[in-house]
């Protein structure tokens, strides 16, 4: 009884607090629903502000962060004006070309109305004023030619010849020789001409690219971070796999990063503008000329890929030839790290895509109207990636073709150049000839080509093995042999050892570098047709048709090059072979350094042997320097013991 009072008791309590609860709990969700409905107006007013205020939010935000990029800049300038000399220079170029496409993209029409009287006046004085023009670059051309002959020797004739040899050739053979237009020839030759000419020829422009190549190398050796955790620290045991292919995945991965962000595009339109306004050509082929500075001839015709269906004959020609002219930018790695000089190679790739577009529209010339207009040649995808992580993922993954291609042609190539000299060792010993090996006959088919381009006569049949490789296998081993004999020349050993030439000259060296640039070889030539035929499979019959056409055209376009480098191949600053000779062989200092093996090189080269005792030093050289230098080298074309005293 007293236990049911004690329930009935308590029961009301509990039904007196449930009502307190639920108001408690309807007045929090009511203060709540209060404080988020505040904050979704204010929300919605704070969006409703920037999106009204969103360009001038925009220019604030940039201008904040261009103030403190501009900031940084002077700070560094103040700091060390030549330590912030590159960042300077490329501060003023980036505010250049950006203020230079805003004016065009909002005054284009204006400028246009201002320059028309200079225009019109140019087109009505045009008829004779492009042949003072054209004779006034000729005859500079060749009291330059003199007077550098003067100074430097006589090979730079031998290439100068060996650059109208290639011209006339393909002119020859040309598919139209009546139908050839000439301005695209000459300015695509005059453009790789000056471009050379600035780089290798002046102080500036030579340490500039010299500064680049250097930065390269040093961008390029952060792969060993990565190669090294993968691969364990002992990675160096096997420097081609783990060290020169790995640098290709970092190198892509940058690339396609560098599409996401949309720079790459806007540098290739920049470039191929520049080609359309001095080389003349259409707009697909000045696009695709400019896209093979920085990528494979595989992947350059896809920045134009709804161009090429329309595009004509001599247009497909032209594209498979700068594809077999050039070498990617992203294969540079590799060879930059082989040793072979980094200034050269840049300087090639450059030099590539305007000679490519020369000899193309000289071996096919147009006789088509290109239907393909400038806005859509230069409309490029901006590739299918969310974001820059994903399209640094995406560049790596892309690599692994590339990196696997190169690895298993290296495999098979160098076996099959083991086999392929023993099978020729086996059969020139039925006729007591074992030496016979495929370097011999390569040696003896360029062997004329090399001498053309102003190659030493000594050194002509080691840059002919050279091209034999990259012709008939792949540049990769052509590179790596040169690398070779770049690496013995720097070790300044004898020159000749049983009779056998170890090392080439600096100049050959040189020649040799920019005729090997291209991926114009043999088996390049089934891919190049399945790209473009992948792309426009209507146009199967046509891509065919033009495709060794190209290969040959891309593949004299490198010999020009060679030959564009024989021309202008000097330093900057000339070296004063006599002061270093008489200061190195004097007083003591080491006799093995690069200067002192080339001053000697040349000294060798330019002397005049007739017999024992009748011999006349080069270069007003003393016999005691060539002496010297002879007995430093001991090459197989001078007997040292010939040379008299010094008198």
């Amino acid at each position: 009884m007293l236990e049911e009072e004690a329930l009935s008791y308590n029961r009301p309590a509990l039904n007196r607090s449930e009502p307190d609860q639920t108001n408690k709990n309807d007045a929090y969700a009511d203060r709540r629903g209060v404080v988020l409905k505040y904050l979704e107006r204010k929300y919605g007013t704070l969006w409703d502000f920037f999106r009204k205020h969103k360009t001038t939010l925009r220019y604030i935000l940039w201008g904040i962060l261009l103030a403190a990029y501009l900031a940084m800049v002077i700070a560094a300038c103040a700091l060390n004006f030549h330590r912030a000399l590159p960042l300077f220079v490329i501060t003023v170029g980036a505010i250049f070309f950006v203020i230079w496409d805003h004016c065009m993209a909002k005054y284009e029409h204006q400028i246009k109305e201002l320059l028309s009287p200079g225009r019109t006046l140019l087109d009505s004085h045009w008829f004779w004023l492009k042949w003072v023009i054209w004779s006034s670059l000729i005859l500079g051309v060749v009291f330059w030619l003199i007077f550098d002959t003067g100074k430097l020797g006589q090979q730079q004739l031998v290439s100068f010849g060996g650059l109208i040899m290639f011209v006339i050739l393909m002119f020859l053979f040309s598919k139209h020789p009546t139908k050839v237009r000439w301005r695209p020839v000459f300015g695509g030759i005059g453009l790789q001409f000056l471009l050379g000419l600035i780089i290798l020829r002046t102080g500036p422009g030579f340490r500039a690219f010299q500064w680049l190549g250097k930065q390269i190398h040093t961008f390029l050796e952060h792969t060993g971070a990565g190669v090294s955790f993968v691969f364990g620290e002992n990675y160096t045991d096997h420097y081609l796999a783990f060290k020169y292919l790995p640098m290709l995945v970092f190198f892509t991965a940058v690339t396609y990063m560098l599409y996401y962000l949309g720079l790459m595009q806007w540098i290739i339109r920049k470039i191929g503008w520049l080609m359309l306004v001095t080389v003349g050509s259409s707009p697909v082929e000045s696009v695709v000329a400019a896209g093979s500075i920085f990528v494979g001839y595989t992947e350059s015709p896809l920045l134009v890929r709804q161009c090429i269906r329309h595009a004509t004959k001599s247009e497909l020609h032209a594209i498979m030839t700068t594809g077999f002219a050039t070498m990617a930018g992203n294969i540079l790695g590799p060879y930059i790290s082989f040793g072979i000089s980094p200034t050269h190679l840049l300087t090639a790739l450059i030099m590539s895509a305007p000679t490519s577009l020369a000899v193309a529209k000289l071996f096919w010339p147009e006789t088509e109207t290109p239907k393909t207009t400038l806005k859509d040649a230069m409309k490029m995808e901006m590739g299918d990636s969310r974001n820059l992580l994903e399209a640094a993922s995406q560049g790596a993954f892309t690599s692994i073709f590339l990196v696997t291609n190169i690895a298993v042609n290296m495999i098979a190539f160098l076996a099959l150049v083991s086999f392929v000299n023993a099978a020729l060792s086996w059969f020139g010993n039925m006729f007591d000839y074992p030496q016979l090996s495929f370097e011999m006959i390569c040696s003896y088919i360029f062997m004329p080509v090399s001498f053309m381009m102003g190659v030493d006569w000594q050194d002509c049949f080691m840059v002919a093995k050279l091209i034999g490789y990259k012709t008939f296998f792949t540049e990769f081993i052509a590179y790596e042999h040169l690398s070779k004999l770049v690496y013995l020349r720097k070790e300044a050993g004898p020159k000749f050892v049983d009779g056998v030439q170890q090392y080439m000259s600096v100049r050959s060296e040189t020649i040799a570098t920019y005729a090997l640039c291209g991926f114009g070889r043999a088996n390049a030539l089934g891919l190049a047709i399945k790209t473009l035929t992948l792309i426009a499979f209507f146009r199967r019959d046509d891509i065919t048709a033009v495709a060794l056409r190209a290969l040959i055209a891309g593949t004299i376009a490198s010999f020009m090059m060679g030959c564009i480098a024989g021309i202008l191949s000097s330093t900057p600053v000339d070296i004063n072979c006599h002061h270093i000779l008489e200061n190195a062989f004097a007083s003591g200092l080491p006799q093995n350094t690069t200067d002192v093996v080339s001053c000697c090189q040349s000294l060798l080269n330019s002397t005049v042997v007739t017999g024992p005792g009748e011999v006349i030093p080069g270069g007003y050289h003393s016999l005691d320097s060539l002496k010297t230098c002879c007995e430093l080298l001991k090459p197989s074309t001078l007997n040292c013991t010939w040379i008299p005293d010094q008198l």
